[in-house]
């Protein structure tokens, strides 16, 4: 349920990387959370950076009209974090979220785009 790329470029570049390729597939970054400054109410800090990036684009719309309940999994989430010296990106697969969750076992071919949209955003930028 989990799609996952790594590299060996750092941090910084890849978030330059998916920034750029979010764009070129016609998605938006709705928001970027850095974790490692937002996560640290006691002021003791987080060594492991990670960055949050929900990202969408308009054809979600078409699945919020078969189910209002799928607000509770948009926009799509790319996570990015180190880890053993490499850039990690990952995300849910959005086709297992829709089919367990709200069990939407015949997904349209819009969600499944989205899947693979997402999964080619990773892989360029990661260079994977």
């Amino acid at each position: 349920m989990l799609i996952k790329f790594s590299t060996e470029k750092s941090l910084t570049a890849v978030s330059a990387a998916l920034q750029l390729a979010v764009a070129a597939n016609h998605f938006v970054i709705i928001q970027v959370h850095d974790l490692h400054e937002t996560m640290d109410p006691n002021g003791k800090e987080i060594v492991r950076q990670c960055l949050v990036f929900e990202v969408g684009q308009s054809k979600e719309e078409e699945a919020l009209e078969r189910n209002t309940s799928i607000f509770s999994v948009l926009p799509s989430r790319i996570f990015m974090y180190e880890e053993d010296n490499c850039t990690v990106l990952a995300t849910l697969k959005p086709t297992a979220l829709l089919a367990e969750m709200f069990h939407m076992h015949q997904l349209p071919e819009a969600d499944q785009e989205v899947e693979n949209t997402l999964i080619a955003i990773m892989k360029q930028a990661t260079g994977g």
